[in-house]
């Protein structure tokens, strides 16, 4: 069996749980670190893992904006740290540099003020019967990692977003293993929207063999937000005594729920028994904080790097933004609040833009605010050039939409100050784009060095959200009203009932039986898709800020505002 091997605060997270359990309180731990990295530029699909050794200050910051939020647990970046996974990426060898890293990043910017968690995450891969590898090789892979996080002195193990119960049990064994009996070990399951793994396992079955074995903690993190957690774990205590950690992620489909949302779930989380709470996928230092007011525990006081400290680069002092209202004419209306209408359109195949600046130009005259211009079609005319045209030659304002696909973050912040310069105004950025942008509007690069001026920048992201396509007026209400931003619901004219099956079943955007019904029925598909689109826009007209209408331009080309 293993022995601790580091001197960690291991048997004070042991005695901190059990007074917490008896008071029947709440440690909250911190949220997403993913999100967190893509949003402030790290590229969406490298390895997250390996920013441990190659950009350890992006992690640290990460860390340091959670603690300060309040976190009493920050968990380590070591998610997809087993050899399994750092293999796909070329990193097998590194899993103990990575791991350990993971460890001394999270303890540095705790500043002893929270715990650390090592966090283990599933190996990507199907274990027999199912696939090749074999439960022995699993539980190696696992007790190669917990070695390398418990050497490195983490104050507890966090097991998250296992969907598999064998792969579960394994990963627990190689953690009490590896740990021995001091170290505190918290399971956590991800489940479909019934409360089942994905392997088909139901809430009694996994919650009895989780009650079982030898975890501490057992509960639910990611599934698809607080609600759905909260349901499973309701159901889970008739099966268990152990102490429950609840860790939902902040919404699916790109709705992101509010940190004043989340934080009424930790309440309700904590009468049900846990006794972790935080977040994982979506969720942010914001609803770390909210959590920790709604629980009423006061966050402690972590001091912030001075310049130079650790290493570091001095932090420079970054320059207001430009208000919302005098950075485009489209950001102008969402300041007073105006209703806004855009349409999405694609760059032409060739050079010759003709056609796109004809229909701009009949669209301004219909009243239409701004032209969406996406590059999310290769081998086209660059967006950011069709923008340029359309503006010049056409006199309406156009978004920009800027894609991560492929791109390092120097090209992410080279494509927004080239925007800038062009005088495009309003850009809709993936997420890991979204932190270059605030940056940029305040005079700072990624790295946070002045770039000798600033952008004014609106946008889509941050200043405003856009959503999937409503259908359903009463959700997006629901969504609304949490929202920090202003939000324009995406409006998608159904053109066929084949069109909303391929909505409901590919894109998972649900479509109220009534409005089947009458594409069915309709002698015209299209033309009834487009009647009902132009219904949901006068229905959310009283909540939406505005609406973005996307599809066919055949189809596009008969729609009059209403």
């Amino acid at each position: 069996m293993g022995v601790l091997t580091t001197q960690t605060r291991a048997a004070e997270f042991r005695e901190t749980l059990n007074a917490r359990e008896r008071e029947q309180r709440v440690l909250v731990a911190d949220g997403a670190m993913g999100t967190m990295l893509i949003s402030r530029g790290a590229l969406i699909n490298r390895c997250l893992d390996e920013l441990n050794l190659s950009l350890p200050a992006l992690v640290r910051d990460v860390h340091r904006d959670y603690a300060r939020a309040g976190a009493e647990i920050l968990k380590t970046n070591t998610f997809g740290a087993n050899r399994q996974r750092l293999g796909t990426f070329g990193f097998a060898e590194k899993v103990r540099p990575i791991n350990q890293a993971g460890v001394r990043i999270a303890r540095d910017a705790s500043r002893d003020q929270a715990f650390i968690a090592g966090v283990v995450g599933p190996l990507g891969v199907l274990l027999e019967p199912l696939g090749v590898t074999t439960c022995e090789e699993a539980r190696g892979l696992f007790r190669e990692q917990v070695e390398a996080l418990v050497e490195a002195g983490v104050d507890l193990l966090m097991l998250e977003t296992f969907q598999n119960l064998n792969e579960l049990r394994e990963a627990i064994l190689a953690a009490r293993e590896a740990a021995g009996p001091e170290m505190v070990i918290a399971a956590h399951v991800s489940v479909e929207d019934d409360g089942t793994l994905a392997d088909g396992a139901s809430i009694g079955e996994f919650t009895r063999s989780l009650d079982d074995g030898p975890a501490d903690i057992i509960g639910v993190n990611c599934s698809s937000g607080p609600s759905a957690v909260l349901e499973t774990m309701e159901k889970m205590a008739a099966y268990t005594s152990k102490p429950l950690s609840a860790l939902p992620n902040a919404g699916v489909g790109g709705v992101v729920c509010s940190p004043a949302y989340m934080a009424r779930y930790a309440r309700r989380f904590q009468r049900l028994g846990a006794r972790i709470t935080g977040g994982c996928c979506g969720t942010t230092p914001e609803h770390i904080r909210e959590i920790r007011e709604e629980l009423q525990i006061d966050a402690p006081e972590i001091d912030a790097p001075a310049p130079g400290r650790d290493g570091q680069e001095a932090v420079f002092e970054a320059l207001e933004k430009a208000p919302l209202a005098e950075r485009s004419g489209l950001g102008a209306k969402l300041a007073a609040k105006q209703f806004v209408t855009l349409i999405e359109i694609e760059p032409p195949r060739g050079t010759d833009a003709s056609q796109q600046i004809e229909a701009a130009k009949s669209y301004k005259a219909a009243g239409i605010d701004a032209l969406v211009v996406g590059d999310r079609v290769r081998g086209r005319l660059s967006a950011q050039a069709t923008c340029q045209f359309i503006q010049q030659q056409a006199g309406i304002e156009t978004v920009l939409r800027i894609s991560s696909h492929g791109k390092s973050v120097l090209m992410l912040q080279s494509e927004l100050m080239g925007a800038h310069a062009l005088g495009l105004r309003n850009v809709l950025c993936a997420e890991a784009a979204i932190g270059i942008a605030d940056n940029l509007n305040q005079g700072l690069d990624l790295g946070g060095h002045p770039i000798g001026s600033q952008t004014a920048l609106v946008v889509g992201g941050a200043d405003f959200l856009v959503t999937p396509p409503v259908f359903d007026v009463e959700a997006f209400e629901a969504f609304v009203r949490d929202a920090q931003s202003p939000v324009i619901a995406g409006i998608r004219p159904l053109t066929s009932l084949r069109d909303a099956e391929f909505i409901i079943n590919e894109m998972r955007v649900p479509i109220p039986a009534s409005y089947v019904a009458r594409l069915a029925a309709a002698e015209d598909a299209e033309a009834e898709g487009l009647a009902i689109a132009r219904e949901l826009v006068e229905r959310l007209r009283h909540v939406a800020a505005g609406v973005q209408l996307s599809g066919g331009a055949t189809t596009l080309s008969k729609w009059q505002p209403t």
